[in-house]
C-alpha cells in the first residue's frame, strides 16, 4: 500500500513500502512445477542465429550446426513411433543409435543458450518438450513421485538438462534411472552438468566423467565439445562496491515492487522454503534490495543461496546490496571444495545482476 515512509535518517518519502522475500511462504503445486519446464525468461528470445560463436573457437560454430540438425531431426511422430503413447500401450522397442547430446565446456561459453536454443528450435508443442535444471528434474520427482514423474514425461518429444549435478551420488543415480525409462519410451535427451567433487580445474568437467557417471545411458549420448572463456568476464566493467545501508533502503522504496530485506534474515528464511520455490518466491519482485550482507555460515547455507542465485538470474531480477561485495560470501574451504564451480557460478551470477541495479541508486 502507498503511503508516506520514513526512511531511517531522512525526512518522509510518498513511495510504495518495499515487500519482504522473508514475509513469502509460496506454495507451488505439482501441475507448476510441470508448466513451468520451460526454458528461463532470461533465455525466452534465444535462437541459434542469437548465438555469436567466437572466430577463434571453431567447435562453437559446429555445436551450433550439430545441435540445428538433432533439432531437425526430432519432428515429427514420437520416436516410439505413434505420438504420445497410452501408459499401459505395448512397450516400443529402444531407439537406435544416440537419441542425446551432451554439452561439454567450461562455464560462461554459452551452454545454456545453446541448450535454450535447442528447445525453442524442435519443431513440438511446448507441452511435447521439457527444460530445467538438474535441481528442478529432482524437485519434480519428489512433488510427483518417480512413476508419475516418468508417466508425465514419457510422451515428450525432448528433455533438456540443464546443470546435471554430479555432486550428489544419490540424485545422480535417481535421475540416471529416470532417464532410462524415458529412453526406452523415444524421448530425446540433451545434458550440461557441473563439475565432480575434486574437478579443481577451471570449472570444466570432461565429458568421460560424465558418460562414466550415468553408465547405462552413455550410449545415448554424443559428447558435444564448446571451448571458449567466459563471457560474462570479456570486457565486463567489475562489480560495483557495495552501497550503505541508506542508499540500498532508500532505492528499495523507491522501486516499486522491489523487496527490502536484511541478509541474515533472509538466509534464515531460505532454510524454511523447499528451494523448489525459490523460483515462487521472486514472482512479481522487480528488485531485490539486500542490507548487511556477510559471510555465508555454513555449506548448507551457502547451497540453497545457489539455488536463489540461479532463480534470481533467471528472471533477470536486479541486486542490490550492502555490507561485504559478493566475492567475499564463500569462505575459502568453500571456494576449494567439492562445490567449487556452484559458487562461482553465484558470485559471477550475482555480480551481473548487481551491475544491473546500479540504475535504481540516486545519483
Amino acid at each position: 500500500m502507498s503511503s508516506s515512509t520514513a526512511v531511517p535518517g531522512q525526512s518522509p518519502i510518498a513511495e510504495t513500502a518495499p515487500q519482504s522475500l522473508c514475509a513469502l511462504e509460496p506454495r507451488v503445486p505439482a501441475d507448476r512445477l510441470v508448466a513451468e519446464m520451460v526454458p528461463p525468461p532470461r533465455f525466452d528470445a534465444v535462437r541459434f542465429d542469437t548465438y555469436v560463436p567466437d572466430p577463434n573457437q571453431p567447435s562453437q560454430t559446429e555445436a551450433v550446426k550439430v545441435l540445428s540438425a538433432f533439432a531437425g531431426g526430432l519432428g515429427g511422430a514420437h520416436a516410439s513411433g505413434a505420438g504420445r503413447r497410452k501408459w499401459f500401450s505395448k512397450k516400443p522397442a529402444p531407439p537406435t543409435g544416440p537419441r542425446g547430446v551432451y554439452l561439454d565446456g567450461g562455464y560462461g561459453v554459452g551452454k545454456t543458450h545453446l541448450l535454450a536454443s535447442l528447445w525453442h528450435a524442435t519443431p513440438a508443442a511446448p507441452s511435447l518438450k521439457a527444460f530445467g535444471t538438474f535441481v528442478e528434474l529432482t524437485n519434480l520427482v519428489g512433488a510427483l513421485g518417480f512413476q508419475q514423474t516418468v508417466q508425465t514425461l514419457s510422451g515428450h518429444r525432448l528433455l533438456c538438462i540443464d546443470e546435471f549435478e554430479l555432486d550428489d551420488p544419490g540424485d545422480t543415480v535417481l535421475v540416471s534411472s529416470l532417464l532410462s525409462r524415458l529412453v526406452e519410451a523415444g524421448v530425446a535427451l540433451a545434458a550440461t552438468s557441473n563439475t565432480l567433487p575434486g574437478k579443481l580445474g577451471e570449472g570444466r568437467f570432461a565429458s568421460a566423467d560424465f558418460l562414466r557417471e550415468i553408465q547405462g545411458l552413455s550410449s545415448h549420448f554424443r559428447p558435444l565439445r564448446i571451448d571458449g572463456e567466459d563471457y560474462r568476464h570479456r570486457g565486463l566493467p567489475e562489480a560495483p562496491p557495495p552501497y550503505s545501508d541508506e542508499q540500498v533502503t532508500r532505492a528499495a522504496y523507491a522501486t516499486p515492487g522491489a523487496a527490502l530485506d536484511d541478509f541474515p534474515g533472509l538466509l534464515d528464511h531460505l532454510a524454511r522454503v523447499h528451494p523448489s520455490r525459490y523460483g515462487a518466491l521472486t514472482d512479481g519482485i522487480t528488485a531485490v534490495c539486500l542490507t548487511d550482507v556477510q559471510p555465508v555460515p555454513d555449506q548448507s547455507t551457502a547451497l540453497r543461496l545457489v539455488v536463489l542465485a540461479d532463480r534470481l538470474y533467471d528472471r533477470e531480477v536486479p541486486v542490490l546490496a550492502s555490507g561485504l561485495p559478493f566475492d567475499q560470501l564463500f569462505s575459502d574451504e568453500m571456494l576449494n571444495g567439492g562445490y567449487r564451480k556452484k559458487y562461482f557460478r553465484a558470485i559471477s551470477r550475482l555480480t551481473a545482476l548487481a551491475r544491473d541495479a546500479k540504475g535504481l541508486v540516486a545519483q
